[in-house]
């Protein structure tokens, strides 16, 4: 229990990646506890979409991009982007997406990954060209991106460290 509570604390995002590659068997890890996340009376809404295909990659990241109206990569030379989907039929799933991506998060850094949680998803997938990738995707359009994780090696300037927490964080309620 230490560790886990160690690497909730310890965990940041990282914003500067390397080109080293996520090893296959690790990234399944990072997945599958993404799946292992709490959901609205078990409905398990959520879809991860794991894109690892350097020309997908690039699209996504120059969509999220277009949002904003920016020339840059979003996902800072990520080699792997996770894009969670949420079924909007049922009531908690921008939760339940939100629940699997945080899964994903601290699932990566306890296997020495890193990772950052990138928003924008929701505005990507309803472009023509993001719903003909989440078409490609057998996902209809039903499903609402909620965000994405990017993964991988990061440079040493990626990550900042951790700034202390606010005072009245948490208020015990009488």
């Amino acid at each position: 229990m230490k560790e886990t509570l160690q690497d909730l604390k310890s965990r940041r995002s990282c914003r500067a990646y390397t080109n080293q590659k996520v090893d296959p068997d690790i990234l399944n890890q990072i997945l599958e506890a993404g799946t292992y996340a709490p959901t609205g009376m078990g409905r398990q809404s959520p879809v991860i979409v794991c894109i690892e295909n350097k020309e997908v990659r690039d699209l996504v990241s120059q969509l999220n991009a277009q949002i904003i109206n920016a020339d840059t990569d979003p996902f800072y030379g990520a080699g792997v982007v996770v894009v969670v989907f949420a079924d909007t039929r049922v009531n908690t799933y921008r939760d339940d997406g939100n629940l699997v991506i945080g899964n994903i998060l601290n699932a990566a850094h306890a296997l020495g990954v890193d990772s950052c949680y990138i928003y924008r998803a929701r505005e990507v997938f309803k472009t023509p060209k993001g719903k003909e990738l989440m078409k490609e995707w057998g996902l209809s359009e039903d499903y609402e991106g909620i965000g994405n994780v990017i993964l991988g090696y990061g440079k040493p300037e990626g990550k900042k460290e951790t700034a202390p927490r606010k005072e009245n964080y948490i208020i015990k309620a009488k």
